[in-house]
């Protein structure tokens, strides 16, 4: 990526970590030191230029291939647990923009696109995951694949996340474990082997040692 849209996205990334959502273009263009038009000439519009900064932090996060790891797993629970994982460490850093999106999304538009636009994507690894524990028949009977995913995809939502560090004080750490097995035990029949500890997502602390 060529220097001008790099700045524009930390840009725009820092604006909205600190004011939220509703900033401007010109208020982007001001921020990065440059005109509106050259935020236009790149970006032709709000929502585009939202959208290109969710997915420029995936790719600063390398998400994806965390995700894809994850879900790589052979036994089909520790890649969902895995990849819930991988999910929560992410949510952590994208935390404020991710939080500002998801605050703003019914009274803006464009936020609301970008918000769907990353939110579609990772609904779709927990339905690859709870997909693969159907088929070995290691989903919890009473549930289909599609209700599975959107559970787990819901425990481990952002506000989720910020009510349980922020408001009650616990550590990312805590959390991660704690959410991930709870998501495990709401939609699956369990581990194949109870010996065996909490699956590990790639870069994971207690892989350390």
């Amino acid at each position: 990526m060529s220097s001008t849209p790099f700045r524009i996205l930390e840009a725009t990334r820092r604006l909205v970590a600190q004011r939220g959502a509703g900033i401007a273009m010109a208020d982007v263009a001001r921020e990065a030191g440059i005109s509106r038009q050259a935020v236009y000439l790149h970006f032709n519009s709000r929502a585009s230029l939202f959208v290109a900064v969710v997915r420029h932090m995936d790719e600063q996060g390398d998400i994806r291939r965390r995700c894809e790891q994850a879900l790589s797993h052979d036994d089909p629970v520790e890649a969902l647990e895995a990849f819930v994982l991988a999910w929560l460490r992410y949510a952590a850093k994208i935390h404020p923009v991710a939080s500002a999106f998801l605050a703003s999304r019914h009274d803006d538009p464009d936020a609301m696109t970008a918000w769907n636009d990353r939110m579609g994507e990772l609904r779709a690894g927990f339905r690859h995951a709870t997909q693969r524990m159907a088929t070995a028949g290691r989903l919890r009977p009473g549930l289909d694949p599609a209700t599975a995913a959107d559970l787990a995809w819901a425990m481990t939502s952002i506000p989720v996340w910020e009510q349980l560090t922020i408001d009650c004080g616990r550590t990312g750490e805590t959390v991660r474990r704690h959410l991930a097995g709870a998501v495990i035990d709401a939609v699956s029949t369990g581990h194949t082997d109870p010996s065996r500890g909490p699956a590990q997502e790639p870069g994971d602390a207690r892989m350390s040692g």
